[in-house]
């Protein structure tokens, strides 16, 4: 009579500890979750077995997918509120808004919804990468699972350096020189100063994603820090090719600008490269 009564106060005093402590057991249990070892072959030939698994997987996708663009749209819905803002702010290295002139009916509502659907995406993009983590996840082991994990925090702060890099140092370098060539004044377009500003910041921000590209690839065994290492010179030559497409303009100023941080990115790849062979550990003898 008494052990009932027990239990139930003991549950009472002790439900603010589990609630607190939820999280964290949520949160191992889903780290220290491993699939079943199933070779593609295996998972194949159960597909070709029973249709409905396949079905299920595209039901699955279908609800992550409706829900990635239900929220971009609701982020889209707020960015219009403020894309007069975001506007202003990109045009500030040109002298702001005022220093565009249209001269289409529509060009200027043209620009405005591509900031807003540019900034909805932005805003949307951490939950789509969290709706395709969920759909994946059940592949995944835990070394995967925690990895991904990591990748997408870090691969967001580096996209993020590579706008405040683009708008910051390349932008106040590269306007002034495109706005004044042979001395001839250029009127802005709202629409083509949109799509140039936007694209050379997407640009910048992937190009900041190649050190944890090769960490990625290091971590499972196809780039090995010593070839990194030894390729150097030709990695140079590749990077100036690169810079030279991506830059708007033909001078070597505003190309070494572009070059410095990607020689950089490209050093600070071979360390990270060199730590996910350490993790790896040495190869398994035959």
């Amino acid at each position: 009579m008494f052990k009932p009564l027990l239990r139930t106060i003991l549950r009472i005093l002790l439900a603010p500890i589990r609630l607190i402590t939820w999280p964290y057991r949520r949160l191992q249990r889903f780290l220290s979750y491993e699939p079943d070892d199933t070779s593609t072959v295996d998972v194949f030939a159960k597909a070709i077995e029973s249709p409905s698994i396949l079905i299920e997987h595209l039901e699955a996708l279908r609800g992550h997918l409706l829900r990635s663009v239900a929220v971009m749209a609701i982020t889209t819905a707020l960015s219009f509120v403020i894309a007069g803002r975001i506007l202003g702010w990109l045009t500030e290295p040109i002298g702001g808004i005022q220093a565009l002139q249209a001269i289409e009916v529509t060009e200027s509502i043209g620009a405005y919804m591509r900031v807003s659907l540019l900034s909805g995406f932005a805003l949307a993009f951490p939950y789509i990468c969290f709706e395709f983590f969920a759909f994946i996840n059940p592949g995944l082991r835990r070394r995967e699972r925690v990895m991904i994990l990591t990748a997408i925090p870090a691969a967001f702060v580096l996209f993020l350096a590579g706008l405040a890099f683009a708008y910051f140092i390349m932008l106040p370098a590269a306007l002034p020189f495109l706005l004044n060539f042979m001395g001839i004044s250029t009127r802005v377009r709202p629409m083509n100063y949109v799509r140039f500003v936007t694209g050379l910041m997407f640009w910048i921000g992937v190009s900041f994603q190649f050190p944890l590209i090769i960490y990625a690839l290091a971590g499972i065994g196809l780039v090995k820090a010593r070839s990194l290492m030894n390729g150097w010179r030709l990695a140079i030559v590749g990077i100036a090719v690169l810079a030279a497409a991506v830059t708007p303009t033909v001078d070597p100023v505003n190309m070494a600008l572009v070059m410095a941080p990607m020689v950089v990115l490209y050093f600070l790849s071979i360390g990270l490269a060199a730590l996910a062979g350490r993790r790896r550990g040495p190869p398994a003898e035959a």
